[in-house]
């Protein structure tokens, strides 16, 4: 899921310091998740928004916010709320902020979130950085963890020099990814698949803006 985390309302209220209307739009997946794109985050940004002066036209929950078509098919009972607002304020991710750009070409669109990393929930609210979305995955030979993501220093062959009883150099609060893909690999009897030497990444997969369609293969007759 994408982890996302609340602006400071004042930098929210300074950017929407030229609009005197705005339409609150969440989304009712990871943002609902990290608590800022829930039904209750939207009531909280609509007390500061009226405390500060301005008109909240309507609000929304989306049912996934990044989504262009859907979210703009659920929105059209919101038209006349949208015709009245000078903005839309996405409660989202940037996926989400940039999607609505595309709903509302003659529209200002501001974030109130700030995009973080793509992450696991372990707990309620609490996420963990598990994935780097390199474009060349390799944890089906390091046990399932991901040490591009996990180790500080992002090492393919582990564990360095400054591990310590099965802790990081970096804190001591972070354990050592080798140290753990050695134990999971000792648990799933395929330690013998650390012999093998991980070849540099090719980061030219992780090369930005990318577009990827899936094409449906067409069926033998």
């Amino acid at each position: 899921m994408i982890i996302t985390k609340s602006k400071e309302k004042q930098d929210v209220i300074d950017t929407l310091k030229d609009v005197k209307s705005v339409f609150l739009l969440g989304c009712s997946e990871c943002a609902s998740l990290c608590g800022t794109g829930s039904p209750e985050a939207l009531a909280e940004m609509k007390q500061a928004l009226e405390a500060a002066g301005k008109k909240v036209a309507g609000t929304f929950v989306a049912k996934t916010g990044c989504q262009v078509l859907g979210t703009k098919v659920e929105l059209k009972p919101f038209k006349e709320d949208l015709d009245g607002a000078d903005a839309v304020l996405v409660m989202s991710c940037g996926a989400g902020t940039q999607a609505m750009v595309e709903v509302f070409k003659d529209k200002k669109v501001y974030p109130s979130n700030d995009t973080s990393f793509l992450g696991n929930m372990t707990r309620f609210q609490h996420f963990d950085e598990r994935c780097s979305m390199c474009g060349e995955c390799i944890i089906d030979k390091t046990g399932g963890i991901c040490p591009v993501t996990t180790c500080p220093k992002g090492i393919l062959n582990g564990p360095c020099g400054g591990t310590n009883n099965g802790m990081c150099e970096v804190s001591p609060d972070i354990e050592c990814a080798w140290a753990k893909i050695y134990a999971r690999m000792e648990r799933t009897g395929e330690l013998d698949r650390m012999r093998e030497i991980l070849p540099p990444k090719d980061y030219s997969k992780k090369l930005s803006p990318k577009v990827w369609v899936i094409e449906k293969k067409k069926e033998e007759k």
